[in-house]
């Protein structure tokens, strides 16, 4: 009697022990939501209930949030790439400009976080913006006029339905045997949007999802880029029609003459910002749209996190919230992205783990994080090595409050390669654009700049400029950027550090 009960204690004892190891080696499911410029702050989780995001900030009281997370480039092409790849954009030079024009090789891209993870078993999906070229070789120009999806994605993805910039253009879906899939993305569906679509896609990946294999799926909304009505679903718009959103303190009124020559006489943002939000009332109009879009996101996110309970998934995914770039919203008499101010470079991002999730584990995080940290970051996850070729930082020891933070970085590398006179010479040929971009540096047209971010301070530094024009502000003093203080004496030991600093990072940026 004794053995028999000793032995059902006994092996009982090592089937839960066998449980527990079993539960271990489970590979969590991971899901990369990703918003096209959407600004950190447009969210309520960030300070801003205005925007009225009420599942993203559900999400968000159970997770990690970061409150210094960063773009290591602020535009969507090359930040996608750096995300996917882990890798700088003066590494992988894929971007819109000469001479970082480049598409992602079939080679390189076999070393992204989706390829990885479909070697190691993973079912893998996309759905929404590539934006980016993926080809046999590394070639000239980034943009061509067709971006054969199928031909290299294929392989990496099991669950794939994406364009270059909108749903209604080139869209490539599969599997084609899939109805449901067909049937989400029909030309002249009525009540329907980009967002809305990306959703039922998006829920239709989790649907098919075979129970005994983990799965990531990539989500690139389209949303909240352009601000046309055929881009918002109206009926969200109508929350939003009436309001009146706080204006920041930097926003300016009409045109800023503050801002660096340089760039008031070259970049976009600086001449879009009259024409878009340099009144009260462009500027209103503006924010009520990326709001509406912003809204019909969160909504997409709410039924996301609804259908991963209702098929059990929830408990085991872990779920990751960014932006490809940050947007100007008229801060510093700018529309557009790309310079290295905050509200171009600082991105939103959440970390939620279902195998943790609790509000007792919900935390702010001060860490220096970059959005080259992504793809090592998720492969972490996974248990998989992370490539040599991945210059980011895995943040899961930041995530789970094992990493030793004297340890951790004390900047974070950032540039803006982009120069809109150089894009306008796109469809020429090469020889001529290399050229032009050549005449524009010698002209002192250029404003690419690189710089660091630390937890204190901002230097950046337009260095194809003659002399370079530099930028440093005390982000505790000044979080608004109003003061640079390059040529404040009292600072002059900052400024060299951080010249410093940032070449160091840029040079072994180049040399990895």
């Amino acid at each position: 009697m004794f053995f028999t009960v000793f032995s059902i204690l006994f092996f009982a004892s090592c089937s839960k022990s066998k449980e527990k190891v079993a539960s271990k080696n489970i590979k969590p499911n991971i899901i990369f939501l990703m918003t096209d410029d959407q600004r950190w702050d447009n969210m309520g989780c960030y300070g801003k209930p205005e925007f009225n995001t009420p599942n993203i900030d559900k999400l968000a009281s159970e997770s990690v949030v970061f409150d210094k997370a960063f773009q290591a480039v602020a535009i969507c092409m090359p930040s996608r790439v750096t995300m996917m790849t882990g890798r700088y954009n003066s590494n992988h030079r894929v971007g819109f400009v000469a001479p970082d024009n480049f598409t992602l090789s079939q080679d390189d891209f076999s070393r992204s976080y989706p390829s990885i993870l479909k070697n190691e078993g993973y079912r893998t999906g996309f759905i929404g913006k590539v934006g980016f070229t993926v080809s046999k070789k590394a070639q000239r120009p980034s943009t061509p006029k067709e971006h054969f999806y199928k031909e290299n994605l294929f392989n990496t993805f099991d669950f794939f339905a994406g364009s270059e910039t909108t749903d209604t253009k080139g869209l490539v879906t599969w599997p084609e045997s899939d109805p449901e899939l067909q049937r989400i993305f029909k030309p002249g569906r009525q009540n329907s949007t980009r967002t809305l679509r990306t959703g039922e896609a998006m829920l239709r990946f989790v649907d098919t999802q075979p129970k005994d294999q983990p799965f990531c799926l990539s989500i690139s909304f389209y949303a909240v880029k352009h601000d046309n009505n055929s881009h918002m679903y109206m009926p969200h718009h109508d929350l939003f029609k009436n309001n009146t959103f706080s204006v920041p303190e930097n926003w300016v009124e009409g045109a800023n003459e503050e801002l660096p020559k340089v760039v008031k006489e070259n970049a976009r943002g600086y001449y879009l910002h009259k024409q878009r939000s340099s009144t009260s009332a462009k500027h209103q109009k503006l924010v009520r749209r990326f709001a509406t879009q912003g809204y019909t996101v969160d909504e997409q996110v709410g039924f996301l996190v609804e259908k991963l309970k209702e098929k059990d998934l929830l408990k085991n995914t872990i779920i990751i919230y960014t932006s490809d770039n940050g947007r100007f919203q008229g801060s510093h008499g700018l529309f557009d992205k790309c310079l290295l101010y905050e509200e171009s470079v600082k991105a939103p991002l959440i970390v939620y783990d279902g195998r943790v999730a609790s509000k007792e584990n919900a935390r702010r995080e001060n860490a220096l994080i970059s959005s080259v940290d992504m793809a090592p970051t998720i492969l972490s996850f996974a248990g998989i090595k992370v490539p040599k070729s991945m210059q980011g930082k895995d943040i899961s020891k930041v995530l789970n409050q094992t990493q030793n933070m004297d340890n951790w970085r004390d900047a974070v590398f950032m540039e803006d390669l982009f120069l809109v006179d150089i894009f306008k010479q796109r469809g020429k040929p090469e020889e001529v654009v290399l050229e032009a971009n050549k005449e524009l540096i010698a002209k002192n047209k250029s404003y690419r700049s690189h710089g660091v971010r630390t937890d204190r301070y901002k230097y950046f530094v337009y260095y194809e400029h003659n002399p370079k024009i530099e930028e440093l502000y005390d982000l505790e003093n000044d979080p608004y950027e109003q003061k640079n203080l390059v040529n404040d004496i009292e600072y002059i030991n900052v400024l060299k550090k951080l010249r410093n600093r940032t070449e160091e990072l840029y040079q072994d940026i180049l040399l990895k």
